[in-house]
């Protein structure tokens, strides 16, 4: 529900200028990237200089950057809204494969593949770090993440993280969790020494895949895309604290993405074999009800205003776009002569929507203004969790680029 606009009004009075939405605890932190060293190295990056503490508008997990604007914890994460730090980096969009092994750059204004890299194995995301400087390919049956400097696209020295399918940071930025799926299993490295630090077992969980973060930060929920249920963490002491599942009436399930509502009051979660969305309340204890958007409903992407959200429909070939506070169904992008759209990201200008197709080996853009499909054009085998990169934002929670 969004905020009365008198409310908004009066609350957008308190709230400190762009400039001054850097956190205390910045993920600011230089990359090694950026002193001289290998990102790959994992050594302990040199601390920026404090910035003002805010005053949080929710009670956070400690450490975390404060929530600004409590009817839209992606505030920061405006059209073109990008950290100093980030503006001048290579514009470039990270397609992983999962059958070939590879990773691909794209330039985002001409479309052209402009770099491969080979790291053999399952490749399925691409996941933008904590501090916004450096970004991970991930090498699920490899073992290992791949490091991309943000400011030049180039390589660094792989580092082992025990099956990574996809990668979240913690809001407080000590911890990367590895969401090894084969295991059932989170791991929670150090993002500077990819020390280990202590493992959570889901036993529960069949295929824990995708998560997102409460508005506090102090949960985190992931998705069990086989067993029809969630699982729920506590960020601080990375215990199992609950598990839920679906209404048993619902049939085959087959979970795919989850994001949080833009006030912290939902979470949105994509079922494949249901056609739709989820919704649950923002503690993730009640399911709330079911949205159809098409079938086969996979990726779930905000739009940089976070005033609407996609849906792609892989098997409808097609792109809902819904209110993301609501979650009612605004309207139906639909790609001509058929598509299987898959995960995506928006361009930081707020633009387009990139999509991938797993099965079809493509890769398919939006106008957001529109719904029209600007480009369709081939790639490798198996492409999944693209990343478009520079994005906006204080940083980056992890999976394809959310931030905050």
């Amino acid at each position: 529900m969004r905020l009365p606009p008198v409310f908004a009004a009066a609350l957008s009075l308190v709230l400190l200028p762009v400039g001054t939405l850097l956190p205390a605890c910045t993920p600011g932190e230089e990359s090694a990237a950026n002193t001289g060293g290998s990102a790959a190295e994992g050594a302990p990056a040199a601390a920026a200089p404090a910035a003002p503490r805010t005053r949080s508008l929710v009670d956070i997990l400690p450490g975390m950057p404060a929530v600004t604007n409590a009817a839209n914890v992606y505030h920061a994460a405006g059209p073109n809204m990008l950290a100093p730090s980030v503006a001048r980096d290579r514009p470039v969009v990270y397609v992983p494969h999962g059958d070939s092994g590879e990773v691909w750059l794209i330039d985002p204004t001409s479309f052209a593949v402009v770099a491969r890299h080979r790291l053999g194995g399952a490749v399925r995301h691409v996941v933008p770090g904590y501090d916004l400087r450096t970004l991970y390919a991930l090498n699920e049956s490899g073992g290992q993440a791949l490091p991309f400097a943000a400011a030049t696209a180039t390589t660094g020295r792989p580092i082992d993280v025990l099956a990574p399918y996809d990668m979240y940071f913690t809001p407080d930025g000590r911890s990367a969790i590895s969401v090894a799926r084969r295991l059932d299993t989170l791991l929670f490295y150090d993002p500077r020494t990819w020390q280990l630090q202590g493992r959570t077992r889901i036993p529960a969980c069949t295929g824990i895949s995708h998560g997102a973060f409460s508005v506090d930060g102090q949960r985190v929920v992931f998705t069990c895309a086989s067993a029809g249920r969630l699982a729920v963490v506590d960020v601080a002491t990375h215990e199992l604290l609950r598990t839920l599942d679906l209404p048993a009436t619902a049939g085959p399930v087959a979970l795919r993405e989850i994001a949080l509502s833009p006030d912290g009051k939902a979470f949105y979660l994509a079922d494949s074999a249901a056609g739709g969305l989820w919704v649950l309340d923002g503690r993730a204890e009640r399911v709330l009800r079911f949205v159809p958007t098409g079938a086969g409903a996979h990726g779930v992407s905000l739009e940089r205003s976070a005033s609407r959200m996609f849906v792609s429909n892989h098997d409808a070939g097609s792109v809902s776009v819904l209110d993301a506070y609501t979650a009612d169904v605004l309207d139906t992008w639909r790609i001509p002569d058929g598509g299987g759209p898959d995960a995506g990201a928006v361009t930081a200008d707020g633009s387009q929507l990139w999509l991938t197709s797993q099965d079809r080996d493509e890769i398919y853009v939006f106008s957001i203004s529109t719904g029209t499909l600007l480009r369709r054009f081939p790639v490798g085998r198996g492409p999944h969790g693209l990343t478009v990169w520079p994005q906006p934002g204080r940083y980056s929670l992890g999976h394809n680029g959310i931030t905050r």
